[in-house]
């Protein structure tokens, strides 16, 4: 049956397994480990030989129903819910790489996740390089004998930049590597990237999926073999794992992800179309707008657009900061994907631990603001923005 189920549905009801008290809300398992019947019972789990719980670092009935949840929603066959968005990118890079492999991805990345990649995975001999995300002949020169792994992000934080992932898909296949698509902006909401090609999906559920900016978390979703297998296997010796308590919260905002990103990106739109008719605006990110390089490319890969508005004030980093301390509701924080609209200077916060040369490359301007719109009024949020821009 849960095959025939829209996405709707799937986000409310799938991975749920009522207990014998018959609770109509997913329970909280707040427990460290599982008890046994017996002790060839506790043998025979441990020895992976039957199913069943042994210990919350690895399994965990809340944990599960998320697992189960989130895989049902981006179509994969398996999910592995880790302690962050980070833990979830470093548990695919340790479960699938060895070292001598090379990976190739995108210069518009999360700056985390460019130094995680650059300052760690090289320590223990995997090579990078980097490219342009939109430029599909780079990614196809940047491949080595030992490509192992192409990872983007589409749309790209935080100029919202957009790849085609079936063609990408389509060069690392080529190369026998395997394409990860870390889809936290668009959500299975917005884009299904399993479906176009990509292997594995990576989630910071920290941002949409939760909702409500209260709880960290992350997700691997993909196959039973590299994801099932590969990346749990980080999971169950590595202990990046997600809280019960943690899951549960995820799992009540994926309840409401189709509406919630449905009403981000009417939000957003209206405040990027408000933004170029500022004076003081030089250049405006977001992939709903005709002017947007990958626009036609977004209609045909997403069903939305999210909820990420990127723009450039003239007069620099002194400029941006007079615009974000005039605000007077929207928070100054670097997260985003929440109901509340947040604000933040990418150059100095989200990516101010990369070199200015690689923020050049990546197009990260001093002037640049990124606005993760909110779910309030949007003549609010534009009066908001309006202050430092008048």
């Amino acid at each position: 049956m849960i095959n025939e189920w829209d996405f709707a549905t799937l986000a409310i009801r799938a991975g749920h397994e009522r207990t014998e008290e018959g609770e109509h809300s997913e329970a909280i398992f707040p427990t460290s480990s599982f008890v046994f019947k017996s002790a060839a019972e506790a043998a025979a789990r441990f020895a992976n030989e039957v199913p069943g719980n042994i210990y919350s670092r690895m399994t965990n009935p809340t944990v599960r129903y998320f697992q189960e949840r989130l895989a049902a929603l981006e179509g994969g066959e398996s999910c592995v819910a880790t302690s962050s968005g980070m833990a979830a990118i470093l548990a695919v890079m340790l479960g699938v790489l060895k070292a001598g492999d090379h990976v190739v991805c995108s210069r518009s990345v999360f700056g985390t996740t460019t130094v995680l990649l650059q300052n760690y995975m090289t320590r223990f001999n995997v090579s990078v390089t980097f490219v342009n995300l939109t430029n599909l002949e780079a990614w196809e020169q940047a491949i080595q004998p030992n490509t192992r792994l192409l990872f983007a992000e589409t749309p790209a934080n935080p100029l919202t930049e957009i790849v085609d992932i079936r063609a990408l898909a389509d060069i690392a296949h080529r190369h026998n590597a395997l394409l990860v698509i870390d889809n936290c902006f668009c959500t299975p909401a917005l884009q299904r990237p399993l479906e176009l090609g990509a292997d594995i999906v990576v989630h910071a559920a920290t941002k949409y999926l939760d909702g409500q900016g209260r709880a960290l978390g992350g997700a691997v979703v993909g196959d039973k073999e590299r994801v099932g297998k590969d990346v749990f296997g980080v999971l169950r010796s590595g202990g990046v794992a997600m809280s019960p308590f943690n899951a549960w919260i995820f799992l009540k905002g994926l309840e409401t992800l189709a509406i919630r990103m449905k009403a981000h990106g009417e939000n957003a739109q209206a405040l990027a179309e408000w933004l170029t008719t500022q004076n003081k605006v030089a250049k405006v990110y977001y992939p709903g707008l005709s002017t947007h390089p990958q626009h036609e490319l977004a209609k045909r890969q997403q069903s939305g657009f999210g909820g990420i508005v990127s723009f450039v004030v003239q007069g620099g980093r002194e400029a941006a900061w007079k615009v974000i301390d005039a605000t007077e509701f929207c928070s100054i924080t670097a997260n985003l994907g929440d109901t509340k609209t947040t604000i933040t200077h990418p150059a100095t916060t989200t990516h101010g631990r990369l070199t200015p040369e690689q923020r050049e490359l990546s197009g990260i301007e001093e002037g640049l603001i990124r606005v993760s719109v909110g779910l309030e009024s949007i003549r609010d949020i534009q009066n908001d923005l309006a202050r430092g821009l008048g």
